[in-house]
């Protein structure tokens, strides 16, 4: 099984791409991929994600200096030590530490962490976010084929 993981509220503007990047997908992968939107919560990530040979995860980050658009994507080894970065708070790597304590972690993991510009209320992506899609359109097509 795969799954594509979009996380965030489509109403809080570049919190949404998670959602967006799912409605798109939708119509581009084959029906054995299976395509959720989930708030963030640790526990909806382990039921979406347990059993699966490959998971794949967007979500929206905040950092400092903010880098509004850049894509950092990583893997499970290195999630384990990462400090909530997630614009829900709790987030992956809390899900994936609590995944590594009950085995229900996927044989695979992909983060795409997508550092938002604004997450004020509204919905509709800023630009910089916005101008990713494409990019990651491209390479969760790419990690399906490969996964």
């Amino acid at each position: 099984m795969k799954v594509i993981i979009g996380i965030g509220n489509p109403y809080r503007r570049d919190d949404g791409i998670g959602p967006a990047l799912a409605q798109r997908l939708t119509k581009l992968v084959t029906p054995d991929v299976d395509i959720r939107v989930l708030d963030g919560e640790p526990t909806g990530l382990l039921d979406a994600w347990t059993g699966a040979r490959l998971a794949i995860v967007v979500d929206a980050v905040l950092s400092h200096p903010a880098r509004p658009g850049q894509i950092p994507s990583t893997s499970m080894p290195t999630l384990t030590g990462t400090p909530a970065t997630s614009s829900h708070g709790l987030g992956v790597p809390e899900a994936v530490r609590l995944g590594q304590a009950l085995d229900r972690l996927p044989k695979r993991l992909i983060v795409y962490a997508v550092e938002a510009a604004d997450l004020g209320h509204g919905t509709g992506l800023s630009p910089a976010v916005a101008a990713t899609l494409p990019e990651l359109l491209d390479a969760i097509l790419a990690d399906l084929e490969t996964g």
